[in-house]
């Protein structure tokens, strides 16, 4: 019996570890986006399919489309003005690329985390 429940808690021991690793590493991924670079502000599209455009304004043909990613910020300037009612309206725009590096695109600030305008971001 004693071995039964030393084994019962090895394994709860090892379970609750391997589950506050992975919880820490959930929580870590943020500081390890930073795969980019360095002298960049790394920006988090939190929004689902968002246009990335040529230029800052919706007649510019969309060069990419991203989901819940992470890209490197260049500079932000005001655009056109986009409303989304589930969201609000911004005039900000994001010219952003990709880590690995990529033709310049622009997202409306307010697909991205950071508010109407992004601190540590640039005026272009």
């Amino acid at each position: 019996m004693k071995r039964l429940i030393r084994r019962s808690a090895i394994t709860l021991a090892v379970a609750a570890l391997a589950t506050g690793a992975l919880a820490t590493t959930a929580q870590a991924a943020p500081a390890t986006a930073t795969g980019g670079d360095p002298t960049l502000t790394d920006v988090y599209i939190w929004a689902t399919n968002v246009n990335l455009r040529a230029q800052p304004t919706t007649s510019s043909p969309v060069l990419a489309v991203r989901s819940k990613y992470w890209l490197d910020a260049v500079c932000q300037k005001q655009g056109q003005s986009i409303t989304d009612p589930a969201v609000g309206t911004n005039d900000w725009w994001t010219a952003v690329q990709e880590f690995s590096g990529s033709d310049i695109a622009y997202v409306n600030n307010l697909y991205l985390r950071g508010g109407q305008k992004i601190a540590g971001v640039p005026d272009c």
